[in-house]
């Protein structure tokens, strides 16, 4: 069967679109699907070690989100402008979005705005096909080390806010960010603590970590009718040679991998892919685009949010819930059915889902 888009659409009652993060991390409501029987069950988000065995590998997106909003101005005008970093070429070489875009074509001076000043120039020199500006600063030495100071986080818009809070730039982050380069969260791991995170290990649940930074291809909107011809931006991964021994320890001995979020299954199975089934240490860069009907050839289970309607990501999660194309979809149309029902929240401050 061949699916479009709109085959993975939902509706959401908008009050469900989480605008705030449960009050402690690991505070949210856990929806467990089991997908052989299909059975439902609602949980805790901390019940989720009563589904994990020691010797089971648990992997975990380390990427640390960067504050990518940047606010500027027209060089010598009053023209506002909105800048998010999108992925970066070299020092000071960034592809951004820019709004208004129009406003903006190549040649383009930009002032990129401090709390108090001008604190560093910008100009268009290439525009590509989506639509994103090539930026090239000046003024700074870096611009990325002085994002802490410049920068917002860069929230998605389902998430309102009136102007920006510090709390978001701990709150939009996982415990365990290490390696700075996502313009998004990777919001599965937003739910764990260092003391949960801790508690795996004290069971003999192996823990590791890959690292994806996050990009806006992973949220970009599929376009296209056949799902077959929508490209995915690329996304820069890396694997470390412990993750790949403790993932092939647990492999040989028969235990589980659960990644946490679809980023992490993403670099998972993308390596596996390229190396005959095997996790291989190493970096690389990322098209996978997943959806029913889809080989998985490493994972076991997973955690994971609530989607966008129409999102990669849900299709994505439909293609793991069961291997036949049709039984997939309509798995997770049922299961997506049950949280709006029970009022779960959704998105990225939302609740969380195990697939087991």
């Amino acid at each position: 069967m061949s699916f479009t888009a709109a085959d993975f659409d939902y509706a959401l009652p908008p009050e469900l679109i989480a605008q705030e993060p449960a009050a402690r991390r690991d505070g949210s409501r856990l929806l467990v699907f089991d997908r052989a029987s299909g059975r439902i069950e609602h949980r805790k988000f901390p019940d989720l070690l009563e589904y994990l065995r020691p010797g089971d590998a648990l992997v975990l997106n380390d990427s640390c989100v960067i504050p990518a909003r940047l606010r500027a101005r027209k060089a010598g005008g009053t023209g506002r402008f909105e800048i998010l970093l999108v992925e970066e070429n070299a020092t000071n070489d960034w592809w951004s979005m820019v709004r208004p875009g129009k406003r903006a074509p190549v040649g383009t001076s930009l002032e990129i705005l401090g709390r108090e000043s001008v604190a560093a120039g910008a100009r268009v020199t290439e525009v590509n096909a989506e639509g994103h500006r090539r930026l090239r600063f000046s003024g700074v030495e870096n611009i990325l080390t002085k994002l802490d100071e410049l920068g917002e986080v860069p929230l998605p818009p389902y998430i309102e806010r009136a102007a920006p809070r510090m709390e978001d730039r701990a709150r939009y982050q996982t415990v365990y960010a290490n390696a700075a380069g996502s313009v998004a969260a990777p919001t599965a791991g937003l739910h764990f603590t260092p003391e949960l995170l801790e508690q795996a290990r004290q069971r003999g649940v192996k823990v590791c970590f890959v690292t994806l930074h996050v990009g806006l291809g992973t949220f970009a909107p599929v376009k296209t009718e056949a799902l077959s011809d929508h490209l995915m931006h690329e996304e820069r991964f890396s694997i470390s040679a412990e993750t790949e021994r403790i993932i092939s320890e647990a492999r040989g001995a028969r235990r589980k991998t659960f990644p946490v979020g679809t980023t992490t299954l993403r670099v998972l199975e993308s390596v596996a892919a390229a190396n005959d089934g095997k996790i291989v240490a190493g970096a690389g860069k990322t098209r996978l685009f997943a959806y029913p009907p889809f080989e998985f050839r490493v994972v076991d289970g997973l955690v994971t949010n609530f989607h966008l309607p129409r999102s990669t990501l849900l299709m994505l999660v439909s293609a793991f819930a069961s291997p036949a194309a049709t039984d997939g979809r309509e798995k997770m149309r049922r299961v997506y059915e049950e949280a709006v029902r029970e009022r779960y929240r959704f998105f990225s401050y939302g609740d969380a889902m195990l697939l087991v």
